[in-house]
């Protein structure tokens, strides 16, 4: 288990991160989510060994580590480009760890390109390599020694939306398959969710959340959490009671909304239409209800609702979190 407890890192005096406490049990995957700049970054840095403390500690495995050097700590870090040497093959970037340690071994190394869905690439050169096939082998490379803790630092982020939505999806089954701890930053909730088991939400230095993904989304901790996850609108006070009463969930003094959280039909909220956009799925719906403002709603696909005319909204509770 990699632990962290009031981890602090500063440069020339200003903190850049500031009291943060951990824990990831082994096998899990946490991922470190905040926008650009919040110090995600340097709090991976810090856990490998590249960023000096200036305060707290990381143990590993009841262990403190951060007296260690680097190369001392067992960690293996992918960096979010990658990183392959050019003029060596697939094969030669995998088993470039295992030559360090003077263990090469080209059974790993085929092992390694079957588990990241590389077969047969062994004598392929990573100019002749997609973005995503740069990055399977750089996450190959960076298993190949069995690390105790992998370091993922925003391992998508090179790559184009489509791309990244499917790698994530092969992270989480390659990191799974293998059994691997690993700790992943990213400024993308969508990949956070995707590959990680634990979630921890950094804002100005700090962690403002942290635990397991489904408790984080149902319960965010403020209302700026609640829409850097992706909850389109926060209502406070009588409106959230009100809305919280018409899905039948329990009295909150705030609640977060996704865009598809009402749904045009028979329910217990009645509002006016604002503005109505079909998709081939839905018609996407602005409604004025009243005491409550406007909302996000939708409709059923080839539903007539025009400007100015009422509709009765129903809340899909699966899409509404209280905050804590």
């Amino acid at each position: 288990m990699l632990s962290l407890t009031d981890v602090s890192v500063a440069y020339d005096d200003v903190p850049a991160v500031r009291h943060v406490s951990l824990d990831l049990p082994d096998g899990e995957v946490l991922a470190v989510l905040g926008p650009s700049g919040c110090g995600k970054s340097t709090l991976l840095r810090a856990v490998a060994g590249l960023e000096p403390l200036t305060g707290g500690g990381i143990a590993f495995d009841g262990s403190p580590v951060d007296h260690l050097p680097t190369h001392r700590r067992g960690f293996a870090l992918m960096f979010q480009d990658g990183q392959l040497f050019g003029h060596m093959t697939v094969a030669r970037n995998v088993g470039y760890a295992l030559r360090l340690r003077r263990k090469p071994s080209a059974a790993r190394v085929r092992e390694l390109l079957a588990l990241v869905g590389l077969e047969g690439y062994d004598d392929r050169l990573p100019a002749t390599l997609s973005g995503g096939e740069r990055q399977r082998v750089a996450l190959a490379r960076a298993l190949a020694v069995e690390p105790r803790l992998l370091l993922l630092d925003e391992p998508l982020s090179a790559l184009d939306a489509s791309l990244r939505e499917r790698l994530a999806v092969d992270l989480r089954a390659i990191l799974r398959a293998a059994g691997t701890t690993a700790l992943m930053v990213t400024h993308d909730h969508e990949e956070a969710f995707t590959v990680a088991d634990r979630l921890a939400v950094m804002r100005a230095g700090e962690v403002v959340q942290s635990g397991p993904i489904g408790a984080v989304w149902a319960a965010p901790a403020d209302e700026a959490t609640a829409l850097f996850l992706g909850y389109a609108r926060v209502l406070v006070g009588v409106p959230a009671r009100r809305l919280l009463a018409a899905a039948r969930l329990p009295d909150a003094p705030s609640v977060a909304l996704r865009r598809s959280a009402l749904v045009a039909g028979e329910g217990d909220l009645v509002g006016t239409v604002v503005s109505a956009r079909a998709t081939p799925e839905l018609v996407r719906l602005v409604v004025t209800v009243d005491g409550m403002g406007e909302l996000d709603a939708v409709a059923p696909p080839g539903s007539h609702v025009a400007p100015g005319e009422p509709v009765r909204l129903r809340v899909d509770p699966t899409r509404v979190a209280t905050i804590t």
